[in-house]
């Protein structure tokens, strides 16, 4: 072996060491990692909280939620539920619901799907709910217009009279025939009082006032509403009133040349020449209070009944032509049923046949006004019989 090839390894021998002795000596001057604290009963590692379950609601709605007028109203009451509460609450609707047996299936369903709060919006599903809330102990019923009650179900309803007799007011300061036309649903206490009432609320401004009533058996029917306020019309009624769910009534107005109102929810738009205000229902205050008291675990039976009092009626957007003083009277109208001064159903009062019904200074008590089925002087005929909502 040469010299040279004896240098060469020597050099890659001695490099190889040195490598080493450097790898060793950083090995060295590391320090091994401190092993990790076990964990002790002082400090025991927190689970995260379980999350609030939501209270779930279903509304059973009569009619299309787009009908402008009753299920509008009760749809814009869920919607102010969502607003109060949030994410405390889930729910939802179905529409179109018929007064029959499909009502039960329907609320059945809704406690299938987890609901623990169900509002049934019409006089019709009384007896089905009934039904199914005995079924149901750990689920919440409320039923509107009704009048029956469980342990778990309770009923609520609109004073709806008192906004008639507001449209009434409007109406006797604005017809030129003397006659007022209202088109009727079915003919049961909570529709007659309100013809009635509206009668009430023109006679007060005019005495001249009467009233001619087309029933349409039916709340939600487009056509045979056009059809019964086409038939007013010709009979010479000018101004209009409708106890039916839709619009047809005032847009039948509006194409003959004649006036009317909203009923249940603001109509302004779907007639707006025709239309001299509408009396509102605000279904909010009372869906927001059924919601709460289930929430805080203080829901009750019975029976609740809300007007002008309680912000559930109103008259909105009053027409531009109607005279001044006209306004005036309704202003003092709201002011007198908002603290109570003011009385609708009080003596001396007589039906259509002279026949007295209320006494001189007597008012009129709840059970008095749940059992109308007269009519009050002034309207023509006679209340016929018919199946209740």
């Amino acid at each position: 072996m040469t010299d040279l090839k004896k240098r060469s390894l020597l050099q890659v021998a001695a490099l190889a060491a040195a490598v080493a002795g450097l790898a060793a000596c950083s090995k060295q001057e590391t320090p091994a990692p401190a092993p990790a604290p076990a964990p002790t009963a002082a400090a025991p590692a927190s689970a995260p909280a379980p999350a609030a379950q939501k209270l779930k609601i279903a509304f059973a709605y009569v009619g299309p939620v787009g009908d402008g007028g009753w299920t509008f109203a009760h749809d814009n009451g869920r919607k102010a539920v969502e607003k109060e509460f949030g994410d405390k609450v889930e729910t939802s609707f179905v529409e179109k619901v018929p007064e029959s047996a499909d009502a039960e299936r329907v609320m059945r369903d809704m406690v299938g799907q987890g609901n623990k709060l169900i509002f049934g919006t019409t006089f019709g599903y009384m007896e089905p709910m009934l039904k199914v809330a005995a079924d149901n102990k750990d689920v919440k019923f409320e039923h509107a217009t009704g009048y029956k009650t469980a342990e778990n179900m309770r009923t609520y309803d609109s004073r709806t009279y008192e906004g008639a007799y507001m449209a009434g007011v409007i109406a006797g300061s604005m017809t030129k025939t003397n006659t007022l036309g209202v088109v009727g649903s079915i003919p049961i206490p909570e529709v007659v009082r309100n013809i009635n009432s509206f009668t009430l609320g023109a006679q007060s401004v005019n005495p001249k006032i009467k009233t001619k009533v087309v029933w349409v058996g039916d709340w939600f029917n487009p056509p045979k509403e056009t059809e019964a306020a086409t038939a007013l019309i010709n009979g010479g009624a000018d101004v209009l009133m409708q106890n039916t769910d839709s619009s047809a009534v005032l847009q039948t107005a509006e194409k003959m040349g004649k006036r009317a109102f909203g009923w249940d929810s603001d109509m302004s738009s779907y007639g707006p020449k025709a239309h001299l205000g509408s009396a509102v229902i605000n279904w909010g205050p009372y869906y927001i209070k059924a919601v709460r008291d289930a929430l805080d675990n203080k829901w009750t039976t019975g029976q609740a009944w809300w007007g002008v009092k309680e912000g559930a009626i109103d008259f909105v957007n009053v027409a531009a032509d109607v005279p001044d003083a006209a306004k005036q009277q309704l202003e003092k109208v709201k002011a007198g049923l908002k603290d109570g001064s003011l009385v609708i159903w009080k003596g001396p009062l007589a039906d259509n046949t002279g026949k007295e019904v209320l006494a001189k200074d007597a008012a009129a008590d709840d059970k008095f006004l749940g059992g109308i089925n007269f009519y009050v002087k002034g309207v023509e005929g006679k209340v016929p019989g018919g199946d209740k909502k």
